[in-house]
């Protein structure tokens, strides 16, 4: 049976989830809008055993849709405060400290342990790393979440990060395209607006994106900040001029593009659900992401379906977007199934894990155990 044109929508999107279970409504969602991944929070996660029982049922959900491929199971995992994972797994230090270390190999090394942890429940994508300069030390949206405020830096600790996220198996999705470190307004709340020129980010805040992107970094995510020297009308994340001018043709990245939340204040106090929706796939963006209002990926759906028919979305961006997130699931997940949790439950929290976080957090550099580490 061929996919509708919902289903293809529905691929590109990623949902998050109400409890610690997968309800009715939900497995129900899934399956009919055959969804292309979910998102986790803290809410979702209470012990191992109950995080990997809860992904076995997305999973189950996603054999059972129009197109049998396994769903993205992302979660934000930076280390500080935006950490999900909970005791017994490895409580890593913020960003902050792996910055003031300034060692490649212990970015690597982190991501890589981190990774193996969120392998051992059935993890397969990370929102991180965060590789945002922060140029405002006022910033507390960013503030220790940053690796560092000097470019060159954060450039090549990101990197690291990323190379040991793929080699743990785990996608990751390096954030928040431009930049958000010179912001003070808090886009979950409401819009931040920056007189930033396309020369200052191109000095400053692009640099880390560029070497991130020669890492083999596959998805991007976008910022909710409107840089009115450069789109006076759309934040990036809405933004042709950023997601085709700047980032396709500018920077040449040839990879995927993930918004950050469209539910954040920094849109919905502006825009409605259904323009946000239709104006994020009309910029560029390859995937949508809904964390909290369950109300919104339905009503996102159905207005991607409307501007089809009336033609402000051409048919062949609905098709195009499928297609690239079909082959990114091809490449990174052909081989992907929810271990078994027995198999890999040692690295939760475990000596050396734990021994590399301590390092981090008091600035101690390890030495390296193997030629991996080192890269």
């Amino acid at each position: 049976m061929a996919l509708s044109l919902r289903q293809k929508i529905g691929q590109n999107f990623f949902i998050g989830l109400s409890g610690k279970e997968l309800t009715d409504e939900e497995r129900s969602f899934i399956i009919a809008n055959n969804i292309g991944g979910v998102v986790l929070f803290a809410r979702n996660c209470e012990t191992p055993e109950q995080i990997h029982q809860l992904i076995c049922q997305v999973q189950e959900a996603g054999q059972k849709s129009e197109e049998k491929v396994p769903l993205w199971v992302g979660i934000d995992m930076e280390g500080g405060r935006v950490h999900r994972l909970k005791s017994p797994f490895t409580i890593w230090p913020a960003m902050r400290q792996l910055g003031k270390l300034d060692s490649p190999s212990m970015a690597f090394r982190f991501a890589e342990a981190l990774g193996r942890e969120l392998k051992a429940v059935g993890i397969n994508l990370n929102f991180s790393p965060s590789v945002d300069v922060l140029t405002n030390p006022m910033n507390q949206v960013i503030g220790d979440r940053a690796l560092s405020s000097d470019p060159e830096q954060v450039s090549k600790l990101g990197s690291g990060i990323v190379r040991g996220f793929i080699k743990a198996d785990i996608l990751p999705v390096a954030k928040h395209f431009p930049g958000h470190g010179q912001t003070s307004v808090d886009s979950h709340v409401d819009l931040p607006v920056e007189s930033t020129t396309l020369s200052e980010l191109k000095e400053r805040e692009l640099i880390p994106f560029k070497k991130v992107f020669r890492a083999r970094l596959d998805i991007v995510m976008t910022a909710h900040v409107l840089f009115q020297a450069i789109d006076p009308d759309w934040p990036a994340s809405l933004s042709e001029v950023f997601l085709h001018q700047i980032l396709r043709k500018d920077i040449g990245y040839r990879g995927l593009v993930i918004t950050d939340d469209l539910d954040m204040g920094a849109l919905r106090n502006r825009w409605s659900q259904e323009e946000i929706a239709v104006q994020a796939v009309h910029a560029g963006a390859h995937f949508l992401l809904y964390c909290n209002d369950p109300s919104s990926p339905e009503k996102a759906i159905t207005a991607i379906e409307k501007a089809l028919e009336s033609n402000i979305i051409s048919k062949n961006i609905i098709e195009n977007n499928h297609k690239l997130a079909i082959e990114l699931k091809s490449k990174k997940l052909k081989s992907y199934s929810v271990s078994s949790y027995n198999e890999l439950k040692h690295f939760i929290g475990c000596g050396e894990h734990q021994e590399l976080a301590l390092a981090i957090k008091e600035g101690r550099i390890l030495e390296a155990t193997s030629q991996a580490d080192s890269a």
